[in-house]
């Protein structure tokens, strides 16, 4: 309990929200494991999510993987602004989608006036990123 001057007394519960994650996989990612295994390794994405799910329990992890652009907009639209951060992989469309960079700051990063001088791929709107099979 605590007490403020000219204010009732009041408590403070503080609740623990398990953080909400959108994984979501473009263009032949659905192929890992199978395609070039010496570049891509041997395991498919499903076991390796099955691991991050172990890893994280307190994190609500969902996966989502499509070869198809509007699917993958249609996904990021769907739950931009219900989860606490996508993890998107967009595969060939990382240097090429106008689109799916737009879905990405329509919903979940919100961003205005990006694409005023030039337009940005979703690679240009990062926050973070990490690359190669060892990062």
């Amino acid at each position: 309990m605590a007490s403020l001057t000219g204010v009732d007394t009041f408590t403070i519960h503080l609740v623990d929200a398990i953080m909400k994650i959108q994984v979501i996989n473009g263009p032949n990612l659905n192929l890992l494991g199978k395609r070039e295994p010496e570049v891509y390794g041997s395991e498919s994405f499903e076991s390796y999510f099955i691991q991050l799910q172990a890893q994280f329990p307190e994190v609500e992890l969902s996966y989502f993987q499509s070869n198809v652009e509007g699917e993958l907009i249609n996904k990021i639209q769907e739950v931009g602004f219900s989860v606490d951060g996508i993890i998107l992989n967009a595969g060939g469309y990382t240097h090429t989608s106008v689109a799916l960079s737009d879905a990405v700051a329509d919903t979940w990063m919100q961003a205005e006036g990006y694409r005023l001088h030039t337009y940005q791929t979703v690679t240009g709107m990062l926050e973070g990123r990490t690359i190669g099979a060892e990062a």
